[in-house]
């Protein structure tokens, strides 16, 4: 287990006493872990300390090369009061590979997973209790050298810091309606899109922005390349049930590998579900829709769970999926994987 430092505050804050009011990302706990990186050293000075602002020189290079990566997870209140995490070892063994396509270096997952642990008991009152809602648990890992010139840093902080939430989207389980970005690419085979970089999320800023200014929100890519398959949503992998199956954009290199999906597939294929991981054109989706086998869109993520799709826009093109309702495959996939986190069902 990793040797940890820890400084308690004097100072709690106050937490939320409507838990119906929590937002997404806006309020955060009384601690934060820290560890130091430095080449030749390797992670020194663990710690947990008071969350507060942390300041760095105006050349430190993640301000200029972008050398950041993290992750997102949860945890869960239980009804008999205990905190439980979902696949927690998948989010810093995913992030490994994440900090190995940006040089940087590799944690150790099983203390990682320790040292959260450890965050979690001494944050344990933050874990709110009401249906929907959990503590949100961002990992990050970023360099820190202070210098100008194009190279990996030798120097980083890893750090995570919590935040109880509600519902990512204001409108829960409602399904969302969803625009077809036609001229930005989110990433290419041989790019960044399988891991989770800062760089990925700044640059698909302005499609989330278009999407928005159209009335939907969140937007659906298409592949770099072709600009005719269908990839992932901004925040969301993407799953569509046609004639009964499930079928879902395979990893092929350009896609983030979402411990989400892979838990739906699990899940679904355990229900009897087929479960085809391929290519999808677009217009195989505005096919099946005119010939009324485009049963159900969903979107999954650590943030959302399961995000139900009423349409789907592309230019002046408009699918309305299951006549803008939650299907009845994304509300069941729901109940199974949000019961599993919160310990109200068996977890296979």
């Amino acid at each position: 287990m990793l040797k940890l430092d820890i400084e308690l505050t004097k100072n709690p804050k106050e937490k939320p006493v409507d838990e119906s009011q929590l937002g997404f990302g806006r309020i955060f706990t009384d601690h934060m872990f820290l560890m130091d990186y430095e080449t030749g050293k390797g992670w020194n000075n663990a710690r947990i300390v008071p969350y507060a602002p942390v300041s760095f020189d105006l050349a430190t290079m993640v301000f200029h090369y972008g050398q950041a990566v993290f992750e997102g997870l949860k945890a869960y209140r239980a009804k008999d009061g205990g905190i439980l995490l979902f696949r927690p070892r998948d989010n810093f063994l995913r992030m490994n590979k994440s900090t190995e396509r940006m040089c940087m270096p590799l944690l150790d997952a099983d203390e990682m997973v320790d040292s959260l642990k450890q965050l979690l008991r001494i944050e344990k009152d933050w874990v709110p209790s009401s249906p929907g809602t959990s503590l949100y648990i961002r990992p990050t890992m970023i360099g820190t050298d202070v210098a100008l010139g194009v190279r990996p840093s030798d120097k980083y902080l890893f750090f995570i810091i919590l935040s109880p939430v509600g519902a990512y989207y204001a409108e829960g389980l409602k399904p969302v309606s969803i625009s077809v970005e036609e001229d930005y690419v989110r990433a290419v085979r041989g790019g960044t899109g399988s891991i989770k970089c800062a760089g990925n999320y700044a640059a698909s800023l302005i499609t989330g922005q278009k999407a928005h200014d159209c009335g939907c929100v969140q937007a659906l890519w298409l592949d770099g390349v072709h600009r005719k398959y269908v990839e992932e949503v901004g925040s969301m992998n993407i799953f569509f049930k046609i004639r009964g199956k499930l079928v879902t954009p395979a990893l092929t290199g350009s896609i983030l590998p979402g411990i989400t999906r892979d838990s739906v597939i699990r899940l679904a294929r355990d229900m009897g579900i087929a479960v085809e991981e391929r290519q999808m054109e677009i217009g195989e989706l505005f096919r099946a829709s005119e010939d009324g086998s485009l049963e159900e869109v969903f979107g999954t993520g650590t943030a959302a769970v399961i995000s139900g799709v009423s349409e789907l826009v592309l230019g002046q093109k408009r699918i309305v999926v299951n006549d803008g309702k939650l299907g009845a495959l994304s509300a069941k996939l729901y109940e199974l994987l949000t019961g599993i986190q919160y310990g109200a069902l068996p977890d296979k």
